[in-house]
C-alpha cells in the first residue's frame, strides 16, 4: 500500500495532521503567580511588598494580604511562564513564599 507524500499516513490508517509546537502552545498557556501564607512576614509587610513591587493599590494590596492570611494563598498575578518566573524570583527576594502554576 502506497501513500501520497502530501498525505503520510498514520498507524490507525487516517491522515496525520501537523500539530503546534510544544513551545507555541506553552506561550499562549497563561500562568499565575500564587503567595503563600509563612509565619514569618507580617502581614503589614506582605502589604508593602504588594504595593511596591506591582503598583497595586493600598486596598487591593490589604485585600490579597487577606486573602493570603484567611485563606493560605492569593494569586497575584497571570500571564506567560517566563513573567511569573521573574515576578517568583522578585517576590523570593522580598523573602514571600511564592510559586507559578498555570491559570486555572
Amino acid at each position: 500500500m502506497s501513500t501520497s507524500p502530501q498525505e503520510p499516513a498514520t498507524p490507525g490508517g487516517g491522515t496525520a495532521t501537523a500539530e503546534r509546537p510544544a513551545s507555541a502552545v506553552e506561550a499562549t498557556v497563561p500562568w499565575t503567580t500564587i503567595v503563600w501564607d509563612d509565619p514569618v512576614n507580617l502581614m503589614s509587610y506582605v502589604t508593602h511588598v504588594f504595593v511596591t513591587y506591582f503598583r497595586f493599590p493600598r486596598p487591593k494590596a490589604e485585600q490579597l494580604m487577606l486573602r493570603v492570611h484567611h485563606e493560605g494563598r492569593a494569586a497575584v498575578a497571570t500571564g506567560t511562564r517566563e513573567e511569573m518566573e521573574q515576578h517568583v524570583t522578585a517576590l523570593h527576594a522580598y523573602g514571600l513564599w511564592a510559586t507559578l502554576e498555570r491559570a486555572q
